[in-house]
C-alpha cells in the first residue's frame, strides 16, 4: 500500500475523530473536549488504527480519557466506516502521546530560568541602558 495513502487515511480519521470529540458525539463522560488526536498511524493492511491523544491535563486524565475513547471504540469505527469510503475500518487503538505536555513543561521551565537569569528592573547601576539606549554612568 502507498505510503501517501496510509498517511492520507491517517489524517483523515484524525479529522472525524477530533470532529466526534469536539462536537461531544461520545457520550462517555471521560472523554472532554480537552483531548486532542495529535496523529494516527495506519497499519498497511488497515486492519489497525493507533490513535494518539494528547491534552493538557494530567496524566491520569489523559489516562482516563483514553480508557474513554477504547470504551467508545466501536461507535468511533462505527461512524468511521459511514463517513470515510474504506473496504475495510481499521480498528482502533488508542495510545497516550506526550509530546503536548512535555513540551509544555518545557516551555514553563526555560520560562523559568529566564526570570532567574534576568535583571530585576532598572536600578540605576552603572553599565545599564536608559530609556534613551546610552549607558547611565
Amino acid at each position: 500500500m502507498g505510503e501517501y495513502r496510509l498517511e492520507r487515511v491517517g489524517r483523515l480519521i484524525q479529522e472525524k475523530i477530533g470532529s466526534l470529540i469536539v462536537e461531544g458525539q461520545i457520550k462517555d463522560p471521560r472523554v472532554d473536549t480537552f483531548l486532542s488526536i495529535t496523529r494516527v498511524r495506519v497499519s498497511g493492511d488497515f486492519t489497525y488504527a493507533d490513535v494518539y491523544v494528547s491534552s493538557f491535563k494530567t496524566p491520569r486524565g489523559i489516562a482516563k480519557g483514553i480508557e474513554g475513547l477504547q470504551n467508545a471504540a466501536g461507535f468511533i469505527q462505527s461512524r468511521l466506516a459511514k463517513e470515510v469510503r474504506l473496504r475495510q475500518t481499521p480498528r482502533l487503538r488508542f495510545f497516550e502521546d506526550s509530546g503536548m505536555r512535555e513540551s509544555f513543561d518545557l516551555i514553563k521551565k526555560i520560562e523559568g530560568l529566564s526570570r532567574r537569569t534576568e535583571p530585576s528592573g532598572s536600578d540605576g547601576a552603572p553599565g545599564q541602558e536608559n530609556a534613551s539606549g546610552h549607558e547611565d554612568r
